[in-house]
């Protein structure tokens, strides 16, 4: 039976507030447990680190996908044989290279790809800015050359990079149902045109919020149709800390961005429930 993760980012556990105060990394995975989250998403560069989530996870019956940022193909080894050691669902890829011809991309992925296929690990790489995918069209290309790449869609980015007009028209949309289509896994933020992230109980920004829903939800479709019987699916909330929150001119962030984790977690098992009620040819047709 097909399966739906949410995990909660521990990056976006950091408060970055003026006074300083944060919660400590026990504190943290502490809340994530106790408020339901499935897993983390767990930053694997240090194996120290790594070893410490990954273990807490593991004995509280949780699961966590690996992240990483190599800006070589060498770089992935070490990663790779972290994984190895304290597993995951899948290792999320940020390329921290910035290519500016299709054909210089083309090493860097032959040879992650060719890397993870040899230590068994599944590779996602997430659509980002500042990064190889940082251009939807870009990206896009890439798909014409590996079509059988597999990707981590956060969304947010390209709604920002390309400042899509709003409402959104039929082409715009097209072009991100391409990237969901190669997409395995979801990276979750609300944001607008002209900001990564905004606050998802604002009254103002409820259009944006259900132009995402309505991207996940199709995301969810197409996954379902593509992806294998007992295959899962993993949504990371990832509401980042301020400069990706908005502050006021005291430097206090505008929202409870913990609590509207909580919420998007909410949102997104209740869009996965009902989407999973569905048939499968419907699914199939939504994706086509």
């Amino acid at each position: 039976m097909q399966r739906f993760l949410v995990y909660q980012s521990l990056w976006a556990m950091e408060r970055r507030r003026p006074d300083g105060l944060e919660w400590s990394l026990d504190e943290k995975l502490a809340m994530i447990r106790d408020a339901g989250f499935d897993g983390c998403g767990v930053r694997f560069a240090d194996r120290d680190y790594a070893r410490t989530v990954t273990g807490f996870l593991r004995r509280h019956g949780m699961s966590w996908q690996a992240q990483c940022y190599p800006r070589t193909v060498d770089e992935l080894g070490p990663i790779l044989a972290h994984v190895r050691e304290f597993g995951a669902d899948h290792l999320n890829l940020q390329a921290d290279v910035r290519p500016y011809r299709l054909e210089d991309c083309v090493p860097y992925i032959e040879g992650w790809c060719r890397l993870a296929e040899d230590a068994g690990v599944p590779l996602r790489f997430e659509t980002h800015r500042d990064r190889m995918t940082t251009d939807l069209i870009l990206t896009l290309h890439l798909l014409d050359r590996f079509p059988d790449l597999r990707l981590t869609a956060d969304l947010s980015h390209y709604l920002v990079g390309r400042e899509f007009a709003w409402p959104i028209a039929e082409e715009n949309h097209a072009l991100i149902h391409r990237i969901l289509d190669h997409s395995w896994a979801l990276h979750g933020r609300i944001a607008s045109r002209e900001q990564v992230q905004v606050q998802i109980g604002f009254a103002q920004h409820q259009g944006w919020v259900e132009l995402f829903m309505d991207w996940w939800a199709y995301a969810m479709r197409s996954w379902r149709r593509r992806a294998g019987p007992d295959d899962t699916l993993t949504f990371l909330c990832e509401l980042g800390p301020t400069p990706y929150a908005i502050t006021g001119a005291d430097g206090y962030e505008l929202s409870d961005r913990w609590q509207e984790s909580l919420e998007l977690m909410a949102r997104v098992r209740a869009l996965w429930a009902r989407i999973e009620r569905e048939p499968v040819a419907a699914a199939e047709t939504a994706a086509g």
